[in-house]
């Protein structure tokens, strides 16, 4: 059983910049994979970001890509989602997500993982 805790958020204008942390408890974190994922009041929750479990590959959704990088410290059992030129669309609830998988697969639906964390708030004031 694998624990994710995110943080990180907050309140930023548009054009600033978040790092946002998901740490890691209770499983072998370099068997995992790992995404990041959004969710917005009253829509559905929609891929950002996503990471093998080696960090070799990655991939971002089409709104981020370019703005946001993902990366992961096996010895820290951490991931992060480093955000820059933020827009206020970017504002959602974000959560960190771990699948178990031993290969450089990338993740991009929510059915695909098996772990989530609690969420945490980003809001971008326009």
């Amino acid at each position: 059983q694998v624990q994710l805790v995110e943080s990180g958020g907050g309140l930023v204008q548009a054009g600033g910049s978040l790092r946002l942390s998901c740490v890691a408890s209770g499983g072998t974190f370099s068997a995992y994979a790992l995404g990041w994922f959004r969710q917005a009041p009253g829509k559905q929750r929609q891929f950002v970001s996503a990471i093998s479990w080696s960090g070799g590959s990655t991939d971002y959704g089409g709104s981020v890509k370019g703005r946001f990088t993902i990366s992961r410290d096996n010895a820290k059992n951490t991931v992060v989602l480093q955000m820059n030129r933020l827009k206020s669309e970017d504002t959602g609830v974000y959560y960190c997500a771990a699948v178990r998988s031993p290969y450089s697969h990338l993740y991009t639906d929510v059915s695909s993982y098996d772990y989530w964390g609690q969420g945490t708030q980003v809001t971008v004031s326009s």
